[in-house]
């Protein structure tokens, strides 16, 4: 269980980010971002495989059909990926796998687990998605968790190209994007030799192209959450989420739950384990203890303070205790993904797998990921054009996420004064979303805008829909908004010398996710210094991409 005592202020340091944020972390990968998109040095190398890709069937651009994450005759064809592994010669056979599942914080916890075994001098392989600007983040290899070169992944394109062609002759173009990028990173792992993969599902589990894991290959399973997201593509009820998502247990392998679950949820997984005699390994069970202490910085660097307490004697006795863990993700439910990754670490030392309490912490310690709670540098911020600005990005698009991020808010910057960004996918919750960012107390303006989802269009929501979507929500909780148009604003501001017009909450459309960013910072401005100011850029990973590839 997560209980929160804050001890301690954290605006005082909203000048910083983690240790590798920004430019300096995107120049880490290989790609150098500027205002007229992204130029990367190696991605000149894989514009083949990227075409490639491409010319597949993508449901990150299209969408999901409906039913296709259900173990049911409308779920995708596993047996596709099968057989296309086997053509490949079964790679994914020759490493132990850990593989995380859930609607929120896989990737979070995929990340945490990973760094975990790396600071105990493992190779470990991790394949995660989406990305935020180059391919090649999805996939790292090694003992320091880089993403993987162009030129490896361009080698085993060109030695594997035939069997590609060969696959998506007989699958009668029915193979995807996602499929041919899975089967690219169980090869690249078998070839770095990793001592452990760590695979997140891409949709649900059980049809989910990641999953051709046999059990005997398997180390663990891990399930984070179990929310409703995807619902038409999983079956249309959180009970059906959760049967799709309990697919990847296998028969005699543990399973780590994180939690925590509506009763009946957790029912159905516990059940599911019960029937393939699997162990459970509960992060939320009663004698654990995850606690947020309070929020600073290291060298700039913001961290939260906490203590994370685990014992478990059912199924298996694991215990540790972890105090004053300094966790560069933020939030009680990042919390709660440390938690989960500390009882998968334990679940592996159990199996005979050498791993030490202080790798434990320091894997955690080390975790960062590009687009959760995010703090800009103020050099990052200056290059926006937004002097003096606290902008934070996350990537949160679903009410669960959306509330985690309110919370962090409220934890992190009680005062503040707020102004969110926000452009979103079509397929998703957007009025329960907005519920969770307008029960934020303090929010000055709302900027409703748009970009790209994967590069296309197709499941952009619109500025119409976004501000119908938050005008009701606004409606159901007593919300004022005074709309304006931005030039109309930008007016209204000169003529009120450097004074705000109004003391409602502002809801803009815009076109520009950089240019609602710059009038958000005018009107934080226009309100005076009193309180802290912080601007929220949200809705999607595409939207966070968008501005960190203009600095």
């Amino acid at each position: 269980m997560i209980f929160s005592r804050i001890v301690g202020s954290f605006h005082r340091h909203h000048k910083s980010l983690f240790a590798t944020g920004g430019r300096k972390y995107l120049n880490g990968l290989g790609i150098k971002c500027n205002f007229s998109g992204v130029i990367s040095e190696e991605e000149s190398e894989l514009k083949e495989f990227n075409d490639y890709l491409n010319n597949l069937k993508n449901h990150e651009k299209s969408g999901v059909p409906k039913g296709a994450g259900t173990d049911s005759d409308d779920g995708f064809d596993l047996g596709r990926m099968k057989r296309l592994m086997q053509s490949l010669g079964n790679p994914q056979s020759k490493y132990k796998v850990i593989h995380v599942a859930g609607t929120k914080g896989k990737g979070s916890t995929a990340a945490f687990v990973s760094n975990i075994l790396r600071a105990e001098g493992y190779s470990v392989g991790c394949y995660t998605s989406p990305h935020i600007k180059t391919i090649r983040e999805r996939i790292t290899v090694g003992k320091l968790g880089n993403p993987v070169s162009a030129k490896a992944v361009n080698s085993l394109f060109q030695r594997i190209k035939v069997v590609l062609d060969q696959a998506v002759q007989l699958e009668h173009g029915h193979l995807s994007h996602f499929e041919v990028l899975t089967a690219v990173a169980f090869n690249l792992f078998a070839e770095e030799n990793v001592h452990i993969a760590v695979i997140e599902a891409g949709l649900g589990g059980a049809r989910d192209a990641t999953n051709i894991i046999s059990s005997s290959d398997l180390a663990a399973s891990v399930i984070t959450t179990i929310s409703e997201e995807h619902l038409a593509a999983l079956g249309g009820s959180l009970e059906s989420i959760a049967v799709a998502k309990s697919g990847i247990i296998k028969h005699g392998c543990p399973v780590v739950l994180g939690g925590p679950y509506l009763p009946h949820i957790e029912l159905i997984l516990r059940n599911k384990a019960s029937s393939m005699c699997s162990p459970v390994i509960s992060a939320s069970d009663f004698g654990n203890k995850s606690i947020i202490k309070g929020f600073s910085n290291v060298s700039g660097i913001p961290f939260q303070l906490s203590d994370i307490i685990l014992d478990i004697v059912k199924d298996f006795q694991l215990s540790i205790e972890l105090c004053d863990v300094k966790l560069r993700l933020l939030g009680l439910h990042q919390l709660q993904n440390a938690a989960t990754a500390t009882c998968a670490a334990l679940c592996l030392r159990h199996q005979g797998w050498r791993i030490s309490d202080e790798s434990i912490r320091t894997g955690l310690e080390s975790t960062q990921l590009l687009g959760r709670s995010q703090f800009l540098t103020s050099v990052e911020a200056k290059s926006l054009g937004l002097l003096g600005a606290t902008i934070l990005l996350d990537g949160a698009h679903t009410k669960e996420s959306a509330k985690a991020l309110a919370d962090m808010i409220q934890l992190t910057y009680p005062d503040a004064k707020l102004v969110f960004v926000v452009a979103m996918a079509s397929d998703k919750d957007h009025q329960a979303f907005a519920r969770e960012l307008l029960a934020v107390k303090q929010v000055n303006a709302i900027f409703l805008t748009e970009v790209s989802i994967a590069g296309d269009q197709f499941r952009t929501a619109s500025l119409s829909l976004l501000r119908d979507r938050w005008i009701q929500a606004s409606n159901e909780l007593g919300v004022t908004f005074s709309e304006y148009g931005v030039e109309e604003y930008n007016e209204l501001l000169k003529n009120q010398s450097g004074q705000s017009a109004d003391q409602t909450t502002l809801l803009f459309s815009s076109h520009q996710v950089l240019e609602s960013m710059r009038i958000g910072g005018k009107i934080l401005e226009s309100n005076g210094t009193d309180r802290p100011g912080l601007i929220v850029v949200t809705g999607s990973l595409h939207t966070v991409s968008s501005v960190l590839c203009a600095i």
